[in-house]
C-alpha cells in the first residue's frame, strides 16, 4: 500500500511540474493535444471515456498530424475546453467563425453523382 501511495505523490508532482509553468506565466500556446490534455489534468483513460473510444484511440488522436474539426472539436470539449476557429488575413483583424459548431455537428449529404437522369444518357454500343 506504500508504494501505491508513493506513486500517486509522483504523479502528481509531476502533473504539478507540468501545468504550474502555464499558471504562472499566464502561456498561451500549447505544442500538442497532449500537452492541452495534461494542462487540463486529465489522463488518457478519461479521455477515452468522455470521447467513449479506447485509449489507444486517444494516443492516436494525440499523434495525428491531421484531423478533421469535428475530432478536433470533441476532443477539446472532452479535455473540458470549447474550440473557436479565428482567421487571420494579412492587413485585417482577425475573425472568429462562430458558426463551427454547427457546421460540424450537422452531417454534409454528399452530392448527386448521377448529374444527368440515365434515360438522358446516351446509349454505347
Amino acid at each position: 500500500m506504500g508504494r501505491r501511495l508513493e506513486n500517486i505523490s509522483k504523479l502528481i508532482a509531476v502533473r504539478q511540474c507540468v501545468i504550474e509553468p502555464y499558471r504562472d506565466a499566464g502561456r498561451m500556446e500549447v505544442e500538442g493535444l497532449r500537452e492541452l490534455r495534461q494542462i487540463a489534468g486529465k489522463g488518457q483513460a478519461e479521455i477515452a471515456s468522455a470521447l467513449n473510444i479506447k485509449q489507444p484511440s486517444v494516443s492516436k488522436i494525440e499523434n495525428q498530424a491531421d484531423m478533421y474539426l469535428s475530432t478536433l472539436k470533441t476532443y477539446v470539449e472532452a479535455v473540458g475546453g470549447k474550440l473557436e476557429l479565428v482567421v487571420k488575413l494579412p492587413k485585417r483583424p482577425a475573425l472568429r467563425i462562430h458558426q463551427l459548431g454547427e457546421a460540424i455537428s450537422q452531417p454534409r449529404t454528399a452530392p448527386s453523382r448521377r448529374a444527368v437522369p440515365r434515360e438522358a444518357k446516351p446509349r454505347h454500343g
